[in-house]
């Protein structure tokens, strides 16, 4: 499996150690586990001046379905678009599933000006497929996401709720091992929200069977509900300023004496005692 590596630039020179290569560079990544979508070492990412990640060491494995939580400003956002490769470490590395196929979708997912069939099916040729086989695939994901009555229409008229399903139609068409999602039901009504949220569950258990090759999707999702948080993971990370200070299953992340007595942080979070 090709693994995509990246060392972040360090503060200041080490020495090789055994499992390094000429350049410093640690050559036992390349044996990693095959069943790992991301391992990050120490990794630390500066946006200007600010440290938006701090020392983050982590592994996130393939059908995982993992919640970023943390107060506005913690680092979920980077962390998400560092997993994606839009931003790189500025110290540390992380090893990325060069085969994965990844989806990244935001809370307000940008909509070209054209039908929402339209909107699916450029994506899929500019990615290499013939046109008609995008067309063919855009309508299977319009009806995935219950939305084939509205292929025709444009798309920017369509409301925030049915935006986020075309965008989700859209990651899935692409057949992705893997969604980033960014807070992406914070602007929707009630109604919306548990549509969307319904479809993400669906993609990522394997709930409901899609074409053939189509199985469950691994996820990696930032969200401030809670009860969203229960419903769709299976592990839980708590980010404060740049730093992971909790990493557990979702079970003992809210239930039993584990976070309040190893992770007072979290704990204060979960309940809502932190300003």
């Amino acid at each position: 499996m090709k693994r995509d590596r990246f060392n972040g630039a360090l503060a200041a020179p080490v020495e090789p150690h055994p499992g390094a290569d000429a350049s410093g560079a640690d050559t036992r990544l390349a044996s990693i586990d095959a069943s790992l979508l991301f391992d990050l070492r120490t990794v630390r990412v500066r946006l200007g001046t600010v440290h938006a990640l701090q020392d983050v060491t982590l592994q996130i494995r393939h059908g995982e379905r993992v919640a970023l939580v943390g107060a506005n400003g913690c680092g979920k956002s980077t962390l998400l678009r560092l997993l994606n490769g839009l931003v790189e470490p500025a110290a540390g590395h992380i090893v990325r599933d060069a085969a994965a196929r990844q989806a990244l979708l935001f809370q307000r997912p940008h909509m070209l000006r054209t039908t929402a069939r339209n909107n699916i099916t450029l994506g899929l040729w500019l990615g290499g497929q013939r046109w008609a086989d995008a067309r063919t695939r855009a309508a299977e994901a319009l009806a995935r996401v219950g939305m084939a009555e509205l292929a025709g229409r444009n798309a920017k008229t369509l409301s925030g709720g049915q935006q986020q399903r075309l965008a989700l139609a859209r990651a899935w068409a692409s057949r992705p091992d893997l969604l980033l999602l960014d807070e992406p039901t914070a602007s929707l009504d009630p109604r919306a929200k548990h549509e969307v949220e319904t479809l993400v569950a669906e993609f990522t258990t394997g709930g409901t069977p899609g074409p053939a090759g189509d199985g469950p999707i691994s996820l990696v999702f930032a969200s401030h509900n809670l009860g969203q948080v229960k419903r769709l993971a299976t592990r839980v990370l708590y980010l404060e300023h740049g730093r992971v200070l909790a990493d557990l299953p979702v079970d003992q992340f809210f239930n039993g004496p584990l976070l309040h007595t190893q992770y007072p942080a979290a704990h204060g979070f979960v309940k809502g005692e932190l300003p």
